[in-house]
């Protein structure tokens, strides 16, 4: 996928395509390196390389169970156009770190072990990130990818990503979210399905699919439309799609119900307004809006499973990797009991 000319999609994976655990014993480790290793040999990893993948996952979760308060992991296959990779994610909230470069060297560690684990993870990936706050916690992603070639480094990824995490004792999310990049404006939907559970999911999944169906260039008003038309056999949910144009410094916005769409720049945001209203079900008239896009600015749609009450300041800034936005946010934001949805679109050089 080229990030700035090119096209390519991204949404919500099925639930057999990611499992999220939780890493506060040692314990975990083995847990976290078995669902690796299937994820893995499911898109064909094997021999050193899948054991490559096993022990990155076996030092994240041991960092998170020796290092972190409330820990947890992600562990997912993520399908970016026709392409497939394995994704770890890593979240905790405390206590944070004080020098995240020194963090990543070998030797370094904070309590007396031989803190190996960071650098290699990082060695051992084909792409990393890391973004962490003392005091509040860390984010960390991993990807392994089977066409990288490793010499040249990691290639430019696209300019969205999302996360999704159902509620607690559910394996469906009724969270999904669809991103496509089209002649170099992102095309980014969130639905909520109402309530949680298996009927919820296939609102998210009807929602999914109306994006994937959809003829591109088009409005955000359109597209809503026809998001809107396809959860009318579904319980229905609240929907907001934006068009993201760095090219013309525009985002246009619908939305219908709760949805929450933001512009992020490094130290203010924006709300975009969504009209009151079930998608699937008898509505007001929709409406769409154009906003302002300064330059660099990220836009996030994310559910109420997140709360609104977040700011930029000690997030990673706007020009960061997406899912470093998105996971910080699902990490700080994601409080409530419910399902939870973030999408996180980035803009810096892309104009």
């Amino acid at each position: 996928m080229d990030p700035l000319t090119g096209t390519g999609w991204m949404t919500s994976p099925p639930p057999g395509d990611a499992v999220w655990l939780r890493a506060e014993e040692p314990s975990a480790a083995a847990g976290a390196r078995r669902h690796a290793a299937r994820l893995a040999g499911r898109l064909g990893f094997a021999g050193e390389r899948l054991g490559q993948i096993q022990l990155a996952v076996t030092e994240a979760a041991t960092n998170l169970a020796k290092h972190a308060v409330q820990g947890e992991m992600l562990v997912r296959i993520v399908r970016t156009g026709e392409e497939a990779s394995l994704e770890l994610v890593c979240l905790d909230r405390g206590p944070g770190i004080t020098d995240v470069r020194a963090s990543r060297l070998d030797g370094h560690s904070t309590s007396g072990t031989l803190g190996l684990g960071l650098g290699s993870i990082e060695r051992l990936a084909d792409r990393t990130g890391m973004h962490s706050l003392p005091g509040a916690g860390t984010v960390l992603y991993a990807g392994f990818t089977r066409s990288a070639d490793r010499e040249a480094g990691p290639a430019p990824g696209p300019p969205f990503a999302g996360l999704t995490r159902p509620i607690d004792g559910e394996e469906e999310c009724g969270d999904a979210y669809a991103a496509r990049l089209d002649g170099g404006t992102v095309y980014a939907m969130v639905c909520d399905g109402l309530g949680h559970g298996p009927m919820a999911a296939r609102a998210g999944r009807e929602a999914v699919t109306a994006m994937r169906e959809a003829v591109l260039p088009a409005r955000p008003l359109d597209l809503l439309r026809q998001v809107h038309q396809r959860l009318g056999a579904t319980r229905g949910g609240a929907v907001a799609v934006a068009a993201v144009d760095p090219a013309a410094g525009a985002v246009r916005f619908a939305g219908l119900g709760n949805v929450a769409g933001w512009i992020v720049g490094p130290d203010r945001r924006q709300g975009m307004i969504s009209v009151p209203g079930i998608a699937g079900a008898k509505t007001r008239t929709l409406r769409e809006h154009a906003y302002e896009l300064p330059e660099g600015a990220a836009v996030v749609l994310h559910s109420d499973g997140l709360t609104d009450k977040w700011g930029p300041a000690g997030r990673p800034g706007p020009s960061r990797e997406p899912l470093l936005i998105a996971a910080d946010l699902l990490r700080s934001a994601g409080v409530r009991h419910d399902d939870r949805c973030v999408l996180a679109v980035t803009t810096a050089g892309r104009r």
